[in-house]
């Protein structure tokens, strides 16, 4: 019987009712008719299904409705059942409307901040968000990692601890000026920006190289302090000065998006152009500042 129930429900995801008939010709065909799908109207309709009593033997005499053999109680199910690793799970799909990914998953955590959930039910994320998350987390520390192998390799390079350290002042400057140029011109912090900030990051180490070295030079020979770092200053200007244009001019048309094909690598120059523009003036004020009040204190290095 209950086989018979379910092949009363079920065919092709249609209701399929099935008589006996006996034709003009004296012999018995089974013919199973299917509801139309607008005639689906209500559970009245399902509860005068016929149903076959039995499977042998069996014709329109002894068919049954399916209300008098069964018990049909409404009930709110999901429409399908989604596993991911194994454990159930329950997808929300969200298709943002712009282009800040990270703005969108910002106004789902809000809101589920204000949503009390049921024990057990922990909400993760996928997709398109899951990935920017990992990528963010890989260029963030592969930053970092780049920050520290080039202190250490301008460690074994000076010989010095100190003068490293006040190189590397002109880093966090660039980074000023990334932030006010992505904010000034409302781009995301994205993949393209991160290696646009790593770029700056080279640029600006080594004009403070330049300007770090030549003080040396000069404090080493002989020269007071004060006079040392601002011949370093007036001389290294121009250089440091020429290699940041070159590059933000280079990196102008593409920051303003100009040129076929510059849309997707405009975050990247803006980064960069916005690091160089903002590190570039500061690296000749601050690190010959940072420069003389840190030798100011300690003993005049020897000449290597």
């Amino acid at each position: 019987m209950v086989t018979n129930i379910i092949t009363a429900l079920t065919s092709n995801q249609m209701i399929a009712p099935s008589i006996w008939i006996d034709p003009q010709t004296g012999n018995d065909y089974f013919l199973t008719v299917q509801y139309p799908e607008q005639d689906i109207s209500s559970l009245e309709t399902l509860l005068n299904i016929p149903v076959l009593g039995t499977t042998d033997g069996a014709n329109r005499q002894n068919s049954v409705l399916l209300r008098n053999v069964a018990t049909v109680t409404p009930e709110q199910q999901p429409a399908e059942a989604d596993h991911y690793n194994i454990q159930r799970v329950v997808d929300v799909l969200v298709s943002p409307r712009g282009e800040d990914l990270k703005g969108t998953q910002a106004a789902i955590n809000d809101a589920l901040a204000r949503m009390k959930l049921p024990p057990g039910v922990n909400v993760t994320f996928r997709g398109a968000v899951a990935a920017m998350q990992a990528s963010f987390a890989t260029f963030g520390f592969g930053l970092a990692t780049a920050i520290l192998l080039l202190y250490l390799v301008m460690v074994a390079q000076f010989r010095s601890f100190i003068d490293p350290f006040i190189i590397m002042f002109a880093v966090p400057m660039g980074l000023v000026g990334v932030v006010a140029v992505l904010v000034s011109t409302g781009t995301t912090l994205n993949i393209e920006s991160f290696m646009g900030t790593i770029v700056m990051v080279g640029i600006v180490v080594s004009n403070s190289i330049l300007l770090v070295d030549f003080a040396n030079q000069r404090y080493r020979g002989g020269q007071e302090l004060r006079p040392a770092i601002i011949d370093a200053s007036r001389i290294r200007m121009r250089p440091i000065l020429m290699t940041a244009l070159a590059t933000v001019v280079g990196l102008l048309p593409i920051a303003m998006k100009l040129g076929a094909g510059s849309e997707a690598s405009a975050p990247l120059a803006r980064a960069a152009v916005g690091g160089l523009a903002v590190s570039t003036v500061l690296t000749l004020v601050l690190v010959p500042a940072i420069y003389e009040i840190i030798y100011s204190r300690v003993a005049r290095p020897e000449q290597k």
